[in-house]
């Protein structure tokens, strides 16, 4: 008879790979805490360091230096936009809740901590981060046209995407000033009938 040897369970470990993802979005997590909760001077990379419980080391391994994080929570707030905007799908919508659908997302993207953080830290450092800083304005215009061809296929109608857009960082540089959030449900009301009416009269016109 043939004896067999009971399977041992064996632990399941975590590769290195997704450790150091892992550790990485920790550390971007924890800089958009420390943003929020104590301001961007606050947001050195000892103590960001000293939150996340990892060493100085491990943040040069992962962005190589402050400026190297700083921008790298920005890419992760623009990429989170850019994301819900490319995911959303409105086209069977009648133009109101297109529009209604539309400020929601955005307004969800930009009130987010991670895209806060991300405004504070391209507001304090002013194009000082070079290249990077600038890209990303490049990347917000992206954003600002993938809300356009949501709310309309006619380019005509995209400058309406440019005023939800900025209405809509008005209102975050409000709160972020103010340092609470805001019921912003009446501005919202309005900006949508705004958008609508607009597009309604333009679509009347050209009929």
């Amino acid at each position: 008879m043939t004896s067999t040897t009971p399977s041992v369970p064996t632990r399941q470990t975590t590769s290195p790979r997704k450790r150091g993802d892992d550790t990485r979005a920790r550390i971007i997590e924890e800089t958009v805490r420390c943003i929020a909760e104590e301001g961007f001077p606050a947001a050195t990379a000892k103590h960001v360091a000293e939150r996340a419980g990892v060493t100085w080391g491990v943040i040069q391994y992962h962005f190589g230096d402050r400026n190297g994080l700083l921008m790298s929570v920005v890419d992760d707030g623009v990429a989170r936009l850019l994301e819900s905007l490319s995911a959303a799908d409105v086209s069977d919508l009648p133009l109101r809740q297109r529009i209604e659908t539309v400020v929601d997302i955005a307004w969800d993207c930009h009130s987010s901590p991670t895209s806060l953080a991300a405004f504070e830290i391209l507001r304090a450092t002013r194009g000082r981060l070079g290249d990077s800083s600038r890209r990303h304005l490049f990347d917000m215009n992206d954003a600002i046209g993938g809300l356009g061809r949501l709310i309309s296929e006619d380019p005509a109608d995209h400058s309406v995407a440019e005023v939800i857009w900025a209405s809509l960082r008005g209102m975050v540089l409000v709160e972020m000033i103010m340092g609470e959030p805001i019921d912003w449900q009446r501005e919202r009301r309005t900006l949508v009938e705004m958008a609508t009416h607009f597009l309604e009269r333009n679509r009347s016109a050209d009929r």
